[in-house]
């Protein structure tokens, strides 16, 4: 997914069109009305995406300004949305992994544990950003310009998102992802989803953030 991310950063001489993706969420977790409702808001995502993209691509220029434009609405929208598309398709990618499982060696855990002295802390920490943001996103992600993986919390798809930070673990906190099911119990929601965190897709995100981390430094 992030790899597919850089790729499409490299030519955005047209319009982005972003697909609609099937994703398997075995996790018992969630009611299955829960998860078909969070899917139909996904792929509402994509579509108003695409849409965006399309309007850029014909948007007068010449009348731009910060006060009101279609090209600020349209730029607004297109992060929001773009935003919405990914942190979605991120997150159901390392969610719902019935047989979750972290070794002590393995490139996830020792990565997170030096960060932050130790796995444990990591978690609490992640933790604590699910409750925090105010319906939106926690995330940890790879700080490019230290070089540390940090826990970062993102309200909405787009406001307080850090410059410079390349995500390997995403947890949708936003209410529509929970409430169903666990009504305003978000801490509760969240150590859920976190016992079923796919490890194998998150060392695969923490191998290739690392080889751009070599890139930058």
């Amino acid at each position: 997914m992030i790899r597919e991310i850089i790729k499409k950063s490299l030519a955005l001489n047209e319009a982005v069109v972003s697909n609609i993706k099937s994703f398997a969420l075995k996790t018992e977790f969630l009611s299955q009305g829960n998860k078909d409702n969070h899917i139909e808001l996904y792929k509402a995502y994509v579509n108003a995406s695409n849409e965006i993209s399309a309007k850029l691509d014909s948007v007068d220029k010449s009348e731009v300004n910060g006060n009101h434009s279609q090209f600020r609405s349209l730029k607004l929208d297109e992060a929001f949305n773009q935003n919405g598309v990914v942190l979605h398709e991120l997150y159901f990618e390392n969610i719902s992994d019935l047989a979750s499982e972290i070794a002590m060696d393995n490139f996830a855990y020792i990565k997170l544990s030096s960060d932050y002295g130790t796995f444990d802390a990591w978690q609490k920490d992640f933790l604590a950003c699910c409750q925090a943001s105010r319906c939106g996103w926690a995330v940890t992600g790879l700080n490019i310009f230290t070089g540390k993986y940090q826990n970062i919390m993102i309200d909405l798809h787009s406001q307080n998102v850090p410059v410079g930070i390349i995500p390997v673990i995403v947890m949708d906190v936003w209410q529509h992802a929970y409430y169903r099911d666990y009504l305003k119990e978000v801490k509760t929601y969240s150590s859920a989803m976190m016992k079923e965190l796919n490890w194998n897709v998150i060392e695969k995100r923490i191998q290739l953030t690392e080889q751009i981390k070599s890139l930058t430094r």
